[in-house]
């Protein structure tokens, strides 16, 4: 037992996630009764969760919550949680995060809260970006920025994991970035892009406007590159009054955008141009 045990952690030590897996899984099996048994299932369950194998993650993450305590904010809750709301068993997904000790809406079915504004790190087609999310429940959220990676979208539902990768400041409130963990639900607004020229008061109507309605809009002046030790450390972000010809991204149909970029235009002192598809 001793030597499948150094093994197991040998394995974990050289990220060899499969086979750590594994043999805490298999010493679990072969020594229900040691007190470390609920160590092994919740190790050979985050082992999974790291090779990103959810429905093992959520097979094991079971066996590893049945050794928790309910109400103490043990993390074999919260990686159930994850796991079980990947695979859609709201139910089990439900049961995690109250047993990990958070308050849920009443209801069946997907968990719809207001759990607060936070921060995602997307992957995309070129790269990592950092995007504005509200919070679903304790693993999902939604994209509420237009993203400038055009392979992710405005409205996208994503799952973000639990341990938080760096802070946004934004004057006297500080917001969490977590990592993507993967997309749930893909959105169906593209995103466009199109010149506009304005005082700063008409480019912030104009955003108003685009989010009263439902919809994105982001100037490309907004965005700035970080490094990734920057990127996963505090950031202070102030809000940047941006007049005069901007560039800017639109999530909205290419017809729909094209009334309301109408309607600004005869209400405030500003024109547009060259709407379209972005790329």
């Amino acid at each position: 037992m001793d030597e499948l045990v150094r093994e197991a952690r040998d394995a974990w030590a050289a990220q060899d996630w499969e086979r750590s897996a594994t043999l805490y899984e298999q010493l679990a099996v072969q020594a229900p009764d040691d007190p470390r048994v609920g160590e092994w299932w919740y190790d050979a369950a985050l082992a999974y969760k790291f090779r990103r194998n959810w429905a093992q993650a959520y097979r094991l993450g079971v066996h590893a919550a049945a050794h928790a305590a309910r109400g103490g904010q043990d993390p074999a809750f919260w990686n159930l949680g994850i796991a079980a709301t990947i695979q859609r068993d709201w139910v089990t997904a439900r049961d995690a995060w109250e047993s990990f000790g958070i308050e849920l809406p009443p209801g069946e079915g997907p968990i719809v809260g207001n759990f607060g504004r936070a921060c995602v790190r997307l992957v995309g087609a070129a790269g990592s970006e950092v995007v504005w999310v509200q919070r679903l429940c304790p693993t999902r959220a939604r994209v509420i920025n237009v993203p400038f990676d055009t392979s992710r979208r405005y409205g996208e539902i994503v799952v973000h994991d639990g341990e938080p990768k760096g802070d946004r400041v934004v004057g006297d409130r500080t917001y969490r970035v977590f990592d993507e963990l993967m997309l749930f639900e893909p959105s169906d607004l593209p995103t466009l892009t199109v010149t506009v020229t304005a005082e700063p008061a008409g480019i912030e109507a104009l955003a108003d406007l685009f989010d009263a309605n439902g919809f994105g809009f982001e100037p490309l002046r907004n965005g700035y590159v970080l490094c990734r030790c920057c990127s996963e450390g505090s950031v202070t972000q102030e809000a940047e009054s941006l007049g005069g010809e901007q560039r800017c991204l639109i999530a909205a149909p290419l017809d729909r955008a094209g009334e309301l970029l109408d309607a600004w235009q005869r209400s405030i002192t500003g024109t547009w141009i060259d709407l379209h598809i972005a790329t």
